[in-house]
């Protein structure tokens, strides 16, 4: 499923318009990115939550050499599925 395709099946559910449904999906994901970005963490009860992590500087290989190159460290994203996410997925 793309961005529109979700955005067609949460207008259908919803009644609402397609443009409306965008618009709230966008204002979603720029609060979530926003607070994700300051370093917070926004839970959804039942859905997961989404968060920051760090990864370590390293030292990797480059595939086509075999050089070694430094790696620097990295701030990551993290998504952590809730309990209903993973029974739904699982079947339970």
């Amino acid at each position: 499923m793309n961005k529109q395709e979700l955005i067609d099946a949460v207008a259908t559910k919803t009644g609402d318009t397609k443009a409306a449904t965008g618009e709230t999906l966008e204002a979603l994901i720029a609060a979530i990115t926003g607070e994700v970005t300051r370093g917070g963490t926004v839970q959804l009860v039942g859905f997961g939550s989404f968060s920051t992590g760090a990864r370590a500087a390293r030292v990797g290989r480059n595939p086509a050499t075999g050089a070694e190159i430094q790696i620097p460290a990295a701030k990551t994203v993290k998504f952590t599925a809730g309990k209903a996410f993973k029974d739904a997925v699982n079947g339970a």
